[in-house]
């Protein structure tokens, strides 16, 4: 890029890089124009009229200098670099304690692929970041505009790849604190680290340190925590070229960089133009690497017409403030762990050090903002102007250990011993000596004026830490929780979006703190207190919502049907307060987002029946209402209809039978949508079987489900029209090759009574009879077993069957094949195992005393069939009659008899006087039996009905056999 006249102020400088460059190179090369090019970048950024102010993300050293120039400069309007379209939040930060986190949600993707869902985007501010100073400045400063230039969120993905997303990290860390932002995407203002890995290992190896951490907190916080603003300035911009020209040829990332800066520059000068503002009361508050761009769109000169932003995709975004804390900054950044919370103690350390009164938000959580007072304000220099060179004197400069460094050290000293003594070390004053003097040891080992935070830790370390660790922190992360430990912030009530507001508002009579961190535990007496069922209703919801942990019942259950009348949960919604505010961007209750989730599962590309018919059981537990389960459940029949495998059948059947028990206990008649699923389930797993016997993907337990779906849903089948047929021709064309399908169709063939149990109990035996089969008897059994769940009256058979094994097979056969029992019951039926063992338990003795005289019931002798016992030929009844003549009395005065008792030496009739009484009977049975004959005359009649039993022997023996059997 053409840029500027270079100006006489860095001419010093040049000319000593330029001695450098020749005497280490030999010559002009590339050395000396990535020196010079250097001094370029700074000049021409420091003589740019709007005012270019680089910073650090999470540098005290940067904070500390943007205080200290808004005060001096007031300016109108702040350019920050950060998403332009998370503006609208930043007001809410006054209700947060930080750190948090301002987020971009898109839970929905258009324009994008659909695996990136859900897209989140994350920016964390920490109090001390010199982009907190610039927003409470504009915020709480009347007549101060804030305008956000950077990339909107959408841009973001449109311009990264997914698959690094331009070097920001994406990896969820373990530690819980750590995963605060979860996946999201991190944006940050200032990534200042080099891209150039030689250049890393040659700073670190040559600063003696470790990490880059530590390396920056050494040469550049510290040295820039005191200096003025024109140096800080001058070396921000040049570490930012330093590490630009040096970057490796990264096409994408770099393209990337610049058209962030392009995107930015083109919105400042656009604000310009549209309010008229005077650059000279603008501040560009930016990332040092941006700072020394070289794109032609930089400066409020630069080319207008060049670039063109790209519109926003039709995706739909939420925003949000999430809890962030000092563990998450570091874990999304790629930062050594502590240096968040070191750059905070230096924070404090600075305020204190340089008298600089920072900016808080007013009304800020945690904070009492004390009356500003009154400092000077000291003019600015003209804008365009070229600056002293203050590069020169700063590279030269050696840092000094003043007598506040020599009195912090000595308190963190004592400090680290008392810590240690709590935690069960042994140290002594002594070991507060020598850490002292370690430390400044240590320090002058790796050639720094002044020991820094991490050469007490290391310190700390060699003097106290001894062989084991008697507590649960060592030394090490003692040293982290007395640098400030691991901040984690909160977002205020009031900044919380409805949905999370509404929970804390429907919780509120349990009484509790659920806004903080930690567990709480919460007791429920429903019984005693109506009111709480309603906390009840939402505690299940989140549980159904949330991560696990944020809420977990400890007593008390929620099955169909039930209800618990005490319940005990643990809560911990302040710990998981992300989760909860994620949940405010899919909408504006716990039912109304349940019911999208529950509509998502159903209809998704992937949704299966089990799947279908899950949603339709949480709708019935969590909403009540039947609206939406009946809808679910219709989509659930023709996803049934519509699948070719079995591979969801045992769930269809534990929840089918769940949702019948339902509806037949607490609705009157079943909807209609189960009848049509039951009545299309039989005939579609009939049509089924005879594939799922013969197919080896199939396993046995799918095949044992549509038989228990098949033959527990029978009855209400054929009630509603299924043709019992149909699976009695389905049965009939299974051919099975394995074994535990073969097990597994004579159990079905004995229920359908095509097989009786004596030949089931001879093929068993036929089985252990054959020693080719033996090997694969436990697949037989698994087979038996398995269809304990559709004939669960085969129980006593398969005992049967696993105590013959037991009994008839040698140790040299039985003790190899026990493991490999064992093994098949335990992995394919441990759930019907039990039904097994409570069979086993009825039929064996329950002592062992009675073990030896114990017979088997399937070797005890078969029972002779049942012989009627000849009948005598007497008269029925009559010993009876005579024997209790009060009640044959009472009968003859009801039916108005009163012919009295007949003598015992008189024949009774035998019923030839009760058909001449009642001669119409008579003529009736006989015109039925087609006598034709008339009435005898008077005089003796054959006794017994001799003639009509001559004339009908078929029927005289019919009923003669009746009354043998009474």
């Amino acid at each position: 890029m053409s840029g500027p006249q270079e100006s006489t102020s860095f001419a010093a400088l040049r000319g000593q890089l330029q001695e450098a460059a020749a005497e280490f190179a030999g010559g002009p090369d590339a050395l000396e124009g990535i020196l010079l090019g250097m001094v370029d970048d700074v000049d021409r950024a420091v003589r740019e009229p709007l005012e270019i102010f680089p910073v650090c993300h999470h540098s005290p050293a940067s904070a500390l200098a943007m205080a200290r120039r808004l005060r001096e400069k007031q300016p109108k309007v702040v350019y920050l670099e950060l998403c332009e379209d998370m503006a609208p939040l930043l007001t809410e930060l006054r209700n947060c304690r930080l750190p948090v986190a301002v987020q971009a949600f898109a839970g929905d993707v258009d324009g994008f692929p659909q695996e990136w869902a859900p897209l989140s985007v994350v920016a964390p501010v920490t109090e001390a970041s010199a982009e907190y100073q610039a927003i409470a400045y504009a915020l709480d400063t009347p007549g101060v505009e804030l305008v956000l230039v950077d990339r909107s969120s959408d841009h973001v993905f449109q311009w990264d790849r997914r698959g690094g997303q331009a070097g920001e990290g994406t990896e969820v860390p373990e530690e819980a604190e750590a995963a605060l932002h979860g996946e999201a995407v991190g944006v940050e203002i200032g990534d200042l680290r080099p891209r150039f890995a030689e250049l890393e290992e040659h700073l670190l190896r040559h600063g003696k340190v470790r990490h880059w951490s530590e390396w920056w907190h050494q040469y550049v916080e510290v040295p820039l925590g005191d200096s003025d603003h024109d140096t800080y300035r001058q070396v921000m911009f040049l570490i930012g070229s330093l590490f630009r020209r040096l970057a490796p040829g990264d096409g994408s990332r770099l393209r990337v960089d610049e058209d962030r800066e392009r995107y930015m520059w083109t919105r400042m000068r656009e604000h310009l133009a549209a309010t008229g503002t005077d650059p000279e009361d603008c501040l560009y508050v930016c990332g040092a690497f941006h700072a020394a761009s070289r794109v032609e769109e930089f400066g409020v000169r630069g080319s207008s017409d060049t670039f063109t932003i790209s519109p926003r995709t039709a995706t739909t975004w939420q925003y949000g403030l999430i809890p962030s804390s000092h563990a998450a900054i570091e874990a999304q950044f790629g930062l050594a762990a502590g240096s968040v919370s070191i750059a905070a103690t230096e924070w404090a350390k600075g305020l204190k050090r340089t008298r600089v009164k920072p900016y808080v938000l007013e009304g800020q959580a945690g904070k009492r903002k004390s009356a500003a007072k009154k400092t000077a304000v000291v003019p600015a220099a003209p804008p365009g102007t070229a600056a002293a060179d203050k590069l020169s004197g700063f590279l030269r400069r050696p840092p000094v250990l003043d007598g506040f460094d020599e009195a912090e050290l000595l308190g963190w000293s004592v400090e680290i011993v008392r810590a240690a003594r709590r935690n069960g070390y042994l140290a002594s004053t002594a070991d507060a000596i020598a850490v002292f003097e370690t430390s400044i040891l240590l320090a002058g080992m790796r050639d720094r004026a002044k020991p820094t935070p991490y050469d007490f830790q290391d310190a700390a370390v060699t003097c106290i830490e001894k062989d084991s660790v008697p507590g649960r922190r060592d030394v090490r992360r003692l040293v982290e929780i007395m640098m400030g430990g691991d901040r984690i912030g909160q977002v205020g009530y009031e900044s919380l979006p409805p949905l999370a507001r509404d929970v804390y508002d429907r919780l509120a009579p349990l009484e509790l703190k659920l806004e903080q961190r930690g567990v709480r535990r919460a007791l429920l007496d429903m019984a005693s207190r109506p009111e709480l069922r309603a906390c009840s209703d939402v505690l299940w919801m989140l549980r159904r919502l949330m991560p696990q942990g944020a809420a977990r019942p400890i007593m008390g259950e929620r099955r169909l049907g039930e209800r618990s009348i005490q319940e005990s949960w643990d809560l911990a919604l302040g710990t998981h307060q992300r989760a909860l505010i994620e949940l405010g961007y899919e909408g504006v209750s716990l039912e109304q987002v349940l019911e999208q989730r529950l509509r998502r599962d159903a209809y998704g590309p992937r949704a299966t029946t089990a799947t279908v018919l899950a949603a339709v059981e949480d709708a019935l537990l969590y909403l009540r209402g039947h609206r939406l389960a009946d809808e679910l459940g219709t989509h659930a029949l023709k996803l049934l209809a519509a699948e070719r495998s079995v591979d969801g059948a045992p769930e269809v059947l534990r929840r089918v039978r769940a949702l019948l028990a339902y509806y037949r206990t607490s609705e009157p008649v079943l909807p209609a949508w189960i009848e049509s699923f039951v009545k299309t389930g039989y005939a579609h797993y009939c049509t089924l079987l005879p594939t799922a016997f013969r197919d080896e993907d199939a396993t046995v337990g799918q095949v044992a489900a549509m038989l228990g779906f098949l033959f527990s849903m029978e009855s209400l089948a054929l009630s509603l029209g299924c043709d019992r047929n149909q699976l009695e021709l389905a049965v009939a064309q299974s051919h099975p090759d394995d074994p535990s399908k073969t097990a597994l169709l004579w159990a079905a063939q004995v229920q359908l009574g095509t097989l009786s149990r004596a030949e089931l109990r001879a093929r068993c035996d036929e089985l252990l009879d054959n020693p080719l089969v033996v090997p694969s008897y436990p697949r037989y059994l698994s087979g038996f077993v398995h269809a304990l769940e559709p004939v669960p009256g085969l129980a006593d058979v398969v005992v049967e069957a696993v105590s013959n094994a037991f009994g008839r097979l040698p140790d040299s056969v039985l003790l190899p094949w026990l493991p490999l029992l064992i093994t098949t019951l335990r992995s394919g039926a441990a759930d019907l195992a039990p039904l097994m063992v409570r069979e086993a338990g009825r039929i064996f003795p329950g002592r062992l005393a009675a073990l030896d005289a114990w017979v088997p019931p399937w070797r005890m002798p078969e029972p002779e069939p049942f012989a009627a016992a000849p009948v005598a030929d007497v008269r029925r009844g009559t010993a009876l009659l005579t024997a209790h003549p009060a009640t044959c009395d009472a009968v003859a005065e009801l039916l108005g008899c009163d012919d009295g008792w007949a003598r015992p030496d008189v024949p009774a009739p035998a019923g030839v006087g009760l058909l001449a009484a009642h001669p119409a009977t008579c003529d009736a049975v006989a015109e039925l039996l087609g006598c034709d004959g008339t009435w005898a005359a008077a005089g003796p009649s054959p006794s017994g009905g001799a003639v009509l039993t001559a004339r009908h022997p078929a029927t005289a023996e019919a009923l003669e056999s009746l009354l043998a059997g009474a």
